[in-house]
Parts: C-alpha cells; sequence; structure tokens
C-alpha cells in the first residue's frame, strides 16, 4: 500500500506540479528511502504514531553525516508527502509540524542503543550502599529521562511507590508526574530499604540521593557516576546524564509512543504549542511508559 501512496504523489507532482524528469527522480528516491524506513520498522504513513518515526528519522540523516542541503532536501520531500496524503483524505492531520529545517551548528542530541544501555544498567553488581544508590539512579535516569538537577533535588516524598511514580518539579516549577516502571521502582526501593541509612548523617536531610558524607548529591557526583559505569560497561561515547535522556526518549518514540506522550512525559512542551496537546494524566502515561519503554514493566 505505501507503494501506491509513492506512485499516486509521484503522479499528482508530474501532472500537477510540472516536475521535470530529475526532479522528479530526486523526490521518488528521498521519499523511497523514507519508505523503506518505515518499513523496517513495521510502521506505515498514515500509523497513528507516525511523528515519533519521523523525528527518529530526522536523527537518522543527521547520524548519516549529510549536509543540512541534502537533508532540507528530503525534509521538504516528506513534508509535500504528507500534504498530499491529508489533501487525499489518507490521513486527518499533518504530522509533519514536527519536522524541522537544519540549522547550522546545532548538535544533536547522542543517543545510547538498547544493548548499550543495557550493559551499562547490568554492570552494577555489587550491594554495597554506593552500589544500590548508583544502581538506583541509573535505572531512574533511563526509565523516566528526568534531567540532573531534577534527579539530585528529588526528595523522600517524591515517591509513590504504590503508584510507581515520581512527582517531579522541573523548569518554570512547574510540576509532572512520571511513571517510573518496575525495574526503576525496584532499585529504588533497595536503595531506599538497605543503603540510604548507611550514608545518611542527619535525620531531618529529606533529598533521596546522597554522597558518602550524607550530603546531597551534586552535579558533579553524578556525572562521575554515569561516567563511571559507561566505562565499565567498555562503552567509548561520552555517556552524560542527558545522554540516559536522550536516550529514555528515543526507545520511548522507537517503541511506538507517540510524540505528545513523549513530550509530556519529560516536561519539555513548548509553551507556543501547548494548546495543540492533549493533556495526558498519570495514568494515561503510566499505560504508555509500560508499553513502549524497554523496562517499563
Amino acid at each position: 500500500m505505501e507503494q501506491n501512496f509513492l506512485d499516486s504523489h509521484l503522479a499528482y507532482l508530474t501532472v500537477d506540479r510540472g516536475l521535470r524528469p530529475k526532479s522528479l527522480e530526486a523526490y521518488k528516491k528521498d521519499l523511497s528511502d523514507f519508505l523503506l524506513f518505515l518499513s523496517e520498522k513495521n510502521r506505515r504513513p498514515d500509523d497513528p504514531s507516525i511523528q515519533g518515526q519521523l523525528i527518529l528519522y530526522m536523527v537518522k540523516l543527521h547520524e548519516e553525516q549529510l549536509s543540512p542541503r541534502s537533508i532540507a532536501r528530503k525534509t521538504s520531500a516528506i513534508k509535500g508527502f504528507f500534504r498530499f496524503l491529508q489533501a487525499e483524505g489518507i490521513i486527518k492531520d499533518d504530522p509533519t509540524i514536527v519536522m524541522e529545517r537544519p540549522k547550522s551548528g546545532r548538535a544533536l542530541p547522542k543517543v545510547l542503543s538498547k544493548h548499550e544501555m543495557e550493559l551499562i544498567l547490568n554492570c552494577i553488581t555489587d550491594n554495597n550502599p554506593l552500589a544500590l544508590r548508583d544502581k538506583a539512579i541509573l535505572e531512574l535516569l533511563y526509565a523516566t529521562g528526568i534531567r540532573e538537577t531534577e534527579l539530585i533535588e528529588l526528595q523522600i516524598g517524591s515517591i509513590n511507590r504504590e503508584g510507581e511514580f515520581i512527582n517531579i518539579i522541573g523548569k518554570g516549577a512547574r510540576e509532572r508526574v512520571v511513571p517510573m516502571g518496575s525495574y526503576a521502582l525496584q532499585a529504588l526501593k533497595t536503595y531506599l530499604d538497605k543503603g540510604r541509612s548507611h550514608l545518611l548523617k542527619v535525620i531531618s536531610e529529606r533529598t533521596i540521593f546522597l554522597n558518602p558524607a550524607g550530603q546531597p548529591l551534586s552535579r558533579m557526583g553524578l556525572w562521575k557516576i554515569v561516567r563511571k559505569y559507561a566505562l565499565k560497561a567498555g562503552i567509548k561515547k561520552k555517556v552524560s546524564p542527558h545522554v540516559f535522556r536522550h536516550s529514555c526518549a528515543t526507545h520511548m518514540l522507537e517503541g511506538g509512543a507517540s510524540i505528545i506522550a513523549v513530550q509530556e512525559m519529560l516536561g519539555h512542551v513548548d509553551i507556543s504549542t501547548t494548546q495543540i496537546y492533549t493533556h495526558l494524566t498519570g495514568q494515561d502515561l503510566k499505560r504508555i511508559h509500560e508499553s513502549a519503554h524497554p523496562r517499563g514493566k
């Protein structure tokens, strides 16, 4: 069926737009590459979750180190293709609103593969208080996509063990509820029950993650933890807490989560486009997280 979509669009470009053979061939090549990408992920242009795949395709183009001009051409072809599908009534809304023209000098976020992430998460085997803390930190970073500042500022009262949620105060003092899944919840429970008390020096301290002196973990301390286990797992890439955040988002999109759900979960909604998003409840996010995230169950 995807081939029928493409053939119809090319016919439109030939008859209605009067494109020359050379330009038509370029359109055909760009759109065929995109449709092959979708096919390999068992997706179709009219899938509800297509926005996530559009973003992943843009990431792929940048990873292939194509020139901004080439990416802009491919972006234009894809936008035109979806406008055609919308005009033909095949899709209701144009999903390409999430696609931006490439900007010079703007680096794309680094992302770990699912295998690389598993290597890091599984390399913590000790049961001492610091190891239990580190395991909880890494699982939580990956499961929630939480920002580094948000993680080190987490308080005991932020955790809802029964509902498997954490309450986060993000940028602009905006509060959001984020599901964490069973892996992160279990690691966090183990740390709170068996590890944190050995690090705690002042009983009134409510910050969850502490350093050996019983003080709240610093950003530098968090970076050192992440880097330590990335090296231990044999990952040569430069890994930071923010790489965990980007990896969480990317893997959820690959798992079929909508871009709306991911943006809501990460607290990364652009204020100028807030009205176009549907508000998701905590239970909605939990269901999407469980079905889309590799460690959501």
